[in-house]
């Protein structure tokens, strides 16, 4: 079967926000990936379904949820622990932490200059490359360098970071954690 050019260039469009829903779904990138690629194979394997001046978008965002709640059963089923002392290593931090921490991060984010929040969140959040992020902001592959150096410079001072070690659990959630293991 050979897929109609113009749909396949439509299917490949798509595949950004597929990926930024996945992500959002998986909080993994890998896993997110593999689950794009199994949405995309699902579709063009299955593409006699799709009723053609429907919504392409919205019917690969179906098959996408619909994969991963299936792998989210599947996984869910998985995990043996007859006697129960996996489960009972297990434990979280609280979580209301980690949400001023993000809010905080929200705030800095937005005082950055246009141009260098760009730069980092293509370089850093989408996992672009230095050289395809220049290619979409149009300029040098030095300047994005640049620009991502300054923001995180920027954000660290914003958020009075120093070290790397700073992010994660506080000390005393840390010690509580160790003392349930």
């Amino acid at each position: 079967m050979t897929l109609d050019p113009s749909l396949r260039d439509e299917i490949l469009a798509a595949v950004p926000q597929l990926r930024a829903f996945a992500i959002s779904l998986t909080n993994n990138a890998d896993r997110a990936d593999d689950l794009i690629q199994d949405t995309l194979t699902r579709a063009i394997a299955k593409i006699d379904r799709f009723e053609p001046g429907t919504n392409l978008n919205a019917w690969l965002f179906t098959i996408l949820r619909n994969l991963f709640h299936s792998e989210y059963r599947r996984r869910r089923r998985e995990v043996e622990d007859a006697d129960g002392s996996y489960a009972a290593r297990l434990s979280a931090p609280p979580e209301q932490g980690s949400r001023l921490d993000f809010e905080d991060f929200r705030k800095a984010l937005a005082r950055i200059p246009i141009d260098q929040r760009e730069a980092l969140l293509l370089v850093g959040a989408q996992g672009l490359s230095y050289e395809e992020a220049a290619e979409i902001c149009g300029v040098a592959v030095g300047t994005i360098k640049s620009r991502v150096n300054r923001a995180r410079t920027r954000l660290a001072a914003l958020l009075a970071v120093e070290y790397g070690e700073e992010f994660g659990p506080d000390p005393t959630t840390q010690a509580a954690l160790q003392n349930t293991l």
